[in-house]
Formats: C-alpha cells, structure tokens, sequence
C-alpha cells in the first residue's frame, strides 16, 4: 500500500537562526495513526503547519519534500502555489488547532465558521451545508444541533466547542486530519469522550490521523506509530508498542518517567484521619446561585456551589477536582472573597496559628487588606496572569508597591530572593514574559504570588496548560516550597494524577456539589461514585495494555439522573454527603 503522506529531510528556519526543524522524515499510510510527540518547542506544531504550508511569514522552508499520494493524485504540497494549497485545506487535509476560542471567530455563529468549507470546497447551496453540518453536529456529539448551530463560540463550553473544532475538520470528509493537542485544555472525561469521537470518526470515514500531543498516555490509546521530537529533530520512531513500552532514547524514557499517575489501589488499610486542630481556612454550607436571563425575559438559576464544606488544616493541601462548570473554581472564589456565597453561608480564615479567626466576608478595610496578603492566588494559564507590557522586576514588585512595603531597594531584593525561591536568577529581573517558556512563566506566577509572605495558596490548575515534564518540575516545586515555608494549598484541578501526588486529601465536585471526598489513598483504593470510578478510568497511561474505558466514563460522566439509583441526582433533589468510613464521605442513599 502507498503511503498518503510522505514527508522528506524537512527542515525549516528563521532569518540567519539555526534551524528550528532539522532533516525530519516520516510517513503515513491510508487510514493509519502517527502521533508526533515532544514538549513545547519541540518543533511538532511547526511541522504540522508545514505540510499545510501555514507557517509564518518569517519561516523559511530550506529543505525537503512534502508528498500527498490521495484520492487527486500525487501531489508535492511543498512545491504548490499558494492557489492550489487553498484547494487543499479544509478538503484533502484538515487540521484541528490547539485552542478552539482563539481558532473560532467570536463574531460569527458556529454553523456558519463550519458552512464555509462546504461553501467554498463543495459549492453547496446555504440549506445544503446546514443539512449537511447538522448531521455532522448530530455525529460529534452535540445534544442539541440546531442549539449549537446558531450560538457563538462563547456560549459553548470548552468540551463543546472543541467538538465545533473536531465537526470543522470532519465535514468536508478529508483524507488527512491534523489534531494539534486536540485535548490539551479539556477535562480528562472530555478528553476521553474527544478522544473516543475521533478514533470512531476515523473509522468510520477511513481518514489518515497526525495527533500532536506532549502527552503519551493519549498516544497509547490512539497511535499506531510514534515519532518522539526534541529541539526540532527526531529522537526516536516506530510502533507504538516498541517505543512506549521499550523505549531506546533516554528523552522518551524522560517523558514516560514524567506523567503522572493514578497510584495503584493496595490492600493496605489506611490509617484513622487526624482531628483537625488548627484549621486555616473553614467553608461552611457554602452555595453561591446566579440568575441568568434567557431571551425571553424568564429568568433561570444557576447552581454553582451547592452546601459546600470544606476544611483546610495548616500546612496541608486540600484538593477540589472535578471538570469545568463543576463549581470548583467559584468555591475558590468565595474562599478569597472575590464572590458572596448566598445568605446562610460563610467562610472563616485564620492567618496565624492561635491567632484570631475572620469571617472573610464581614470583614472591615483593614482586615480586607490583610487578607490580600496572606492568601494568593495562582493562576490556571503563565501566558496571561503576567502583564506583557511590564518587566518581570516590575510584576514581582507591584504587589509591594500597591501595599507601600519597604523601599524601592528592599523591594528589588525580595524580587530576587522570590526568583531564587522558585530556581530562576536575578539576571531575568529585566526581561519580559514573552522571553520565558510555560514552564518559567509559572515559576513567575509562583514568585509573585509568593512576594506579600502569604499563609495560604489557591492554585487554580497551575499545570494543566503545560508539558509533562514541566509539570512535574512545577509540582515538585509547589511541594517543595510548602514544605518549606509551611504553606497551605487550596488546589483546583481536574486530573486525579496530579492530585493523588499533592494532595492530603480530596473533594470530587459535580453539578456544584461535593460526590465523594477522602484522602488520596482511600479515595484511589476505594472509589464508590460513579463520577469518581469515570475520572480515574478517563486519565490515560502511557501503557497501551491498559486502554481507557470509554463505558465506565460514560456511565460516570453522563447525566446524574442516569446514575444508579443509590447516587441519583437532579438539580433539584439529590442524596445527603453520608460518611462510610472515618474521613470517606459519599453523597448517597445509604
């Protein structure tokens, strides 16, 4: 069989730089599945948009052959005009982009983004390329088409609108589809369900898969050959099989080493919890409800958080998990005082040990004040919680700067100790964000975060847009400095991997409601909600024996009303949070 797609000792560069990419060869036969895998910078992303030949304007090709051997004949995409390219995209080769809300136009409605490849590659009349693209909507999973069809991309959930992106890529039928981290920002059930979608689409149509990815577990449910990149060259290639489960090059064993995962359950019992003695911060039946107007002039409630208790002891990290829209971040909210819970509710922060105990949301200007100091938060994306206009020395010392600590020497002293705290040098005080990877603009975050000396860290997915590796370098950092400062953590996530490394214990949120909440290694052990079995089967190993249960998530993900019956829920009428065993708490009918 001829293969589809063959590209040749490709290398591509930048004005008088070093090539970023340099002599890469692969190749794809019909209907098969390559995964191209590497950190950020690696140059997987770069190559992708050469076949297409989307590169930037400053990017030189100065070398290889790209060839597509489809249903038109060979053709050497590296050698077309620009004319004949834009017969190929969007029709021959698709290509789904990492961030869906940048990659939509938020001005026009989603059919319409999704009609114009038919109008422009099938000439179909408007009602043709709507009948067309809600059938594709109906096939991506869409509960609602004709719902989806007239809304704008912000009205769509981050799961919705990367199946817009996916129902984009589909419905002109390629040959090729591109996914470039197709899964990256979403939710490990979502990732699971996109995932499930993408490999029964390709199925069903018989298209060739490119899947983009720093993340091997997904390339072990999905590839059937590898290609590992690194600084722009290739590492190692070849079945999936040989290179996950034996791998040869030390920088595929480093990025096996660093995924993260689920620990395996034991038959070790675990130990009685300790009484909480020194509490730093206390939620207590908290709820927070919004009223959304609807077009009609109705009004709708929507039920973020739902009596939601927690308690945080000092020098301890409490996890919320759950995926987007699950309340978990506007807890975190309430928690900081940025949001009112509802009447009823209240939250109580004690900075200092035996010191005196605030209820965050009574409190006077003074007290307001001080609680920006000793509580900070870390934000979910390094690319945009730091200011691009301003130098790094210049973020780090805002924060003493709007609280008028010390002068203008002892400010930059601390920015240097808090670049130390998090392994960066002094010398980077003068750069910008724009000069700093992911990782380092994290570490950044973190510094900054860190400058008003504060008790207590909110971190709001901190790892969740980065590399495997990076995130281990960041989790490890964040376990260090709270061990050494004696900080605690609210941490916000959605990946019950990274949880079970830094957590002491767990709250699984669904629909506003705390499901099930235990330490790390009762929860691991002994699941008991449906929700908590679907997160834990949803995250992928990079052992490609051990596949994801796509009817395990299904069930757990799905609509509460179609749980069994013991954990039953609607909006309105749900199970009390029962406890089972000392500190394993299940929102049940016991």
């Amino acid at each position: 069989m001829k293969d589809l797609l063959s590209v040749e000792d490709l290398s591509i560069g930048f004005g008088r730089d070093p090539s970023v990419v340099e002599g890469v060869s692969f190749s794809l036969k019909p209907g098969g599945t390559l995964a191209l895998v590497g950190e950020s910078g690696s140059g997987k992303t770069i190559t992708c948009r050469a076949i297409l030949r989307i590169l930037p304007k400053a990017a030189q090709l100065r070398s290889g052959r790209v060839v597509l051997n489809g249903r038109d004949g060979e053709r050497v995409l590296s050698s077309m005009t620009e004319k004949e390219m834009r017969a190929v995209r969007g029709d021959a080769v698709s290509m789904i982009f990492q961030e869906p809300m940048r990659s939509l136009s938020p001005l026009h409605r989603i059919g319409n983004q999704i009609s114009e490849v038919l109008w422009l590659h099938r000439g179909a009349t408007e009602a043709q390329a709507k009948r067309k693209v809600l059938e594709t909507f109906e096939h991506v999973g869409f509960p609602d088409p004709e719902r989806a069809y007239r809304s704008y991309p912000f009205e769509l959930s981050g799961g919705m609108r990367q199946r817009a992106m996916i129902a984009m890529a589909m419905v002109g039928e390629p040959e090729l589809l591109i996914a470039d981290e197709p899964t990256t920002a979403l939710d490990v059930t979502t990732q699971a369900q996109v995932l499930g979608l993408i490999r029964q689409l390709q199925a069903d149509t018989g298209m060739a898969l490119i899947l983009v990815t720093h993340d091997l577990g997904v390339v072990a449910n999905m590839a059937k050959d590898v290609v590992v990149m690194h600084k722009g060259r290739v590492m190692e290639s070849g079945p999936a099989e040989p290179v996950l489960m034996t791998p040869a090059h030390a920088y595929t064993k480093k990025l096996i080493a660093a995924a993260p995962a689920i620990p395996e359950p034991t038959d070790e019992p675990a130990p009685p919890p300790a009484e909480v003695t020194d509490p730093i911060l206390t939620l207590k039946d908290v709820s927070k409800t919004y009223t959304m107007r609807s077009g009609m002039g109705r009004e709708t409630l929507i039920h973020a958080c739902q009596h939601v208790s927690l308690v945080l002891p000092r020098g301890k990290t409490l996890a919320i998990v759950g995926e987007s829209g699950s309340g978990k971040s506007t807890a975190a909210r309430i928690a900081l005082g940025a949001e009112l819970p509802d009447p009823g509710g209240q939250v109580m922060f004690t900075p200092d040990p035996g010191g005196e105990t605030l209820n965050v949301h009574a409190m006077d200007r003074t007290q307001r004040t001080m609680l920006q100091r000793r509580a900070q938060m870390v934000f979910q994306d390094p690319y945009s919680s730091l200011s691009p206009r301003m130098r790094i020395l210049d973020a780090l010392t805002e924060p003493l700067d709007i609280h008028n600590i010390g002068t203008k020497a002892e400010r930059r002293e601390r920015a240097e100790e808090m670049l130390r705290q998090v392994s960066l040098g002094p010398d980077m005080l003068k750069r910008f964000p724009h000069a700093f990877s992911g990782g380092q603009r994290q570490r950044l975050s973190i510094a900054r975060a860190l400058t008003l000396n504060p008790a207590l860290l909110v971190c709001d997915e901190p790892t969740s847009a980065l590399d495997v590796s990076v995130q281990e370098q960041i989790l490890t950092l964040l376990e260090d400095i709270r061990d050494r400062l004696g900080l605690s953590y609210l941490f916000i996530s959605h990946d019950l991997a990274v949880v079970s490394r830094i957590a002491d214990e767990v709250a699984v949120m669904r629909r506003g409601l705390i499901v099930e909440q235990a330490r790390p290694e009762q929860l691991f052990n002994d699941p008991h909600h449906p929700y908590t079995k679907a997160l834990i089967a949803a995250r992928p190993e990079p052992d490609i024996s051990r596949p994801i249960d796509l009817s395990l998530v299904a069930q757990g993900a799905g609509s509460p009303e179609t749980w069994p019956e013991a954990f039953r829920m609607t909006n309105t009428e749900f199970p009390e949070l029962s406890t089972l065993s000392p500190g394993h708490k299940v929102r049940c009918h016991v």
